[in-house]
C-alpha cells in the first residue's frame, strides 16, 4: 500500500498516468452504471420505438459533430503552445463558431433526414436535440488543459454530476410525457449543466473571443487531417446505425441500440483511457515512459477480458435486466462483442501518430477502416440482414488491422507478440461464446428478419 501511495502521490509521468487512468476508469464506470440504471428505468417507461428514434437523432447530431471536428482537443494536447492563453482563446473561438454552425446544419437537415428514414418526427426533434451541440461549443478549454496535464479528478466529478442531472431530468420527463421528448430534452440539460459546472468549477482563466493568426494557422494545419479522419470515423463508429436505420424497423433498431450499448461498454472504456493518456505519454517519451510497455498488456488484457465476458454473459444479462420485448438484444451483445475484438487489440497504437503530429497517417488508417466498414456492413445487411451486417462489421475491423500495424511501426510502437497473444485468446473464447449462445442467435435472426 505504501508503494501504491508513493506512486499515486508524486508528479512523475508514471504517477500522473496512474492517477488519470484511475479517474478515467472510475468516471467511465460510474457513467455507464448511471446510464444502465437509467436505461432500465426508461425501457419500462417508454417503448422500443423511442430508442430507435433516439438512435436516428443521435446519428445525425454525432455525425455533424464528427464531420466538423477540426481537432481542437488533440491540438491542445500535443502543441508546444498548449498552455498559451492566446492559443487557447483562439481554439475556443473556433469551437464556439463551430457550435453555431452545427446547430444550423442540424436544423437544415431535419426535413431531409425525416424524409430519408421515413420518420416524420425527426423534423421536429432534431433542431431541439442539436441545441446540445450549440451549448457544448462554449465549453471552456480548461477541460482540454486538464486532459493535457493528466489532471482528471475534478473534471471527472463535474462530468458525472452533469450526467446525473441530465439522467434524472430524462426519467422525470419520461414519467410525465411518455415520449421521446424526454430523451431529447434530457440530453440538452446535461450539456447545459456540463458547461455551467466546468465554467464555475474548473480552475484557470476564463476564455475570451480571440483570433491570433499564428495560433489559428497551427490549429487548422494540424486539424485538417483530423477533420478528414473524424469524417471517416463517423462512418466507422456510426455507420452501423446509418445503414441499419434504413433496413430495420424503429423497434428493431431500438433493440439493436440496447445490445450495442451493453457490448460496446468495454471498448469505449478502453478508448476513453487511451485517448486521454496515450498522447501525453508518447509526447513525453523518456526512459520512464518506455517502462510503460507493460501498461499496453494490462490495458488490453483488462478491456478484452471485459469484452469476452460480455460475449459469454450477454444473453443471460439481457434476460435478467430487461423485459421480454428486448430479449433479442442478448444475441446482439454476443455478436458485437466478438466483432470488436480486433479493435481492442489495436486500440493503443493510433495515438502515437497524433502525439507526433502525424495526423496524415492517422487519416489514412481512418480512411481504410471506414471504407471497409461501411462497404462490408452494407453488403452484409443486403445479403444477410442484421446478422450479415454484424459479420461485415467484424470482418472490416480485422482487415483494417494491418494498416494500423503499418502506422504503429512507423512510430516504433508495434508489439507483434502482444497482438498475436490476444488474438488467439479472443478467437478461442469468442468461438466458445458463439457456440454457447447459438440458439439465441437463431432466435434473433428470426425476430429481426
Amino acid at each position: 500500500m505504501l508503494r501504491v501511495k508513493q506512486l499515486l502521490g508524486d508528479n512523475r509521468l508514471t504517477a500522473r498516468v496512474a492517477r488519470s487512468t484511475s479517474w478515467i476508469v472510475l468516471g467511465y464506470g460510474a457513467s455507464q452504471a448511471m446510464r444502465l440504471a437509467s436505461n432500465l428505468i426508461l425501457t419500462r417507461l417508454l417503448f422500443p420505438e423511442a430508442f430507435g428514434l433516439m438512435a436516428l437523432i443521435s446519428l445525425v447530431t454525432i455525425g455533424l459533430s464528427l464531420f466538423s471536428d477540426v481537432g481542437i482537443a488533440p491540438s491542445i494536447a500535443q502543441s508546444k503552445r498548449g498552455d498559451d492563453p492566446e492559443f487557447l482563446n483562439t481554439a475556443w473561438t473556433i469551437q464556439v463558431i463551430r457550435g453555431f454552425c452545427l446547430w444550423l446544419a442540424a436544423s437544415m437537415l431535419a426535413l431531409p433526414a425525416a424524409w430519408f428514414y421515413d420518420v416524420p418526427e425527426l423534423a421536429f426533434y432534431l433542431p431541439i436535440a442539436a441545441l446540445s451541440l450549440l451549448i457544448t461549443g462554449f465549453n471552456p478549454t480548461r477541460i482540454e488543459t486538464a486532459h493535457r496535464h493528466l489532471l482528471m479528478g475534478r473534471l471527472t466529478v463535474l462530468d458525472l454530476c452533469s450526467q446525473l442531472i441530465g439522467i434524472v431530468a430524462m426519467i422525470v420527463l419520461a414519467f410525465f410525457l411518455q415520449s421521446v421528448m424526454a430523451l431529447v430534452v434530457g440530453g440538452v440539460i446535461s450539456a447545459a449543466m456540463m458547461l455551467s459546472l466546468t465554467h464555475f468549477g474548473m480552475p484557470g482563466a476564463t476564455n475570451r473571443f480571440r483570433w491570433e493568426k499564428q495560433a489559428a494557422t497551427e490549429l487548422i494545419t494540424f486539424g485538417k487531417w483530423i477533420f478528414l479522419s473524424t469524417v471517416l470515423w463517423f462512418f466507422a463508429s456510426q455507420g452501423d446505425k446509418a445503414v441499419l436505420g434504413k433496413f430495420l424497423t424503429l423497434e428493431n433498431l431500438g433493440i439493436y441500440n440496447i445490445g450495442y450499448f451493453l457490448a460496446s461498454f468495454p471498448l469505449l472504456l478502453g478508448l476513453a483511457v487511451t485517448s486521454r493518456i496515450m498522447i501525453p505519454i508518447y509526447r513525453e517519451q523518456s526512459e520512464e515512459t518506455r517502462k510503460l510497455t507493460k501498461m499496453r498488456y494490462g490495458l488490453t488484457g483488462a478491456v478484452l477480458g471485459l469484452l469476452l465476458g460480455m460475449a459469454m454473459a450477454g444473453p443471460w444479462l439481457v434476460q435478467i435486466l430487461y423485459d421480454a420485448r428486448y430479449v433479442s438484444a442478448g444475441a446482439i451483445v454476443s455478436m458485437i462483442s466478438i466483432a470488436l475484438i480486433p479493435q481492442v487489440i489495436g486500440m493503443t497504437y493510433d495515438q502515437a501518430a497524433l502525439a507526433a503530429g502525424d495526423s496524415r497517417r492517422f487519416f489514412i488508417y481512418s480512411a481504410v477502416r471506414s471504407t471497409l466498414q461501411v462497404s462490408l456492413l452494407l453488403v452484409g445487411a443486403i445479403l444477410g440482414g442484421l446478422v450479415g451486417a454484424l459479420l461485415g462489421m467484424g470482418l472490416a475491423i480485422a482487415l483494417s488491422h494491418p494498416v494500423l500495424i503499418w502506422l504503429a511501426r512507423a512510430h516504433g510502437v508495434w508489439d507483434a507478440r502482444h497482438d498475436l497473444s490476444f488474438a488467439l485468446l479472443g478467437i478461442a473464447v469468442g468461438s466458445v461464446a458463439l457456440w454457447l449462445h447459438w440458439d439465441e442467435v437463431i432466435a434473433m435472426i428470426a425476430a429481426t428478419a
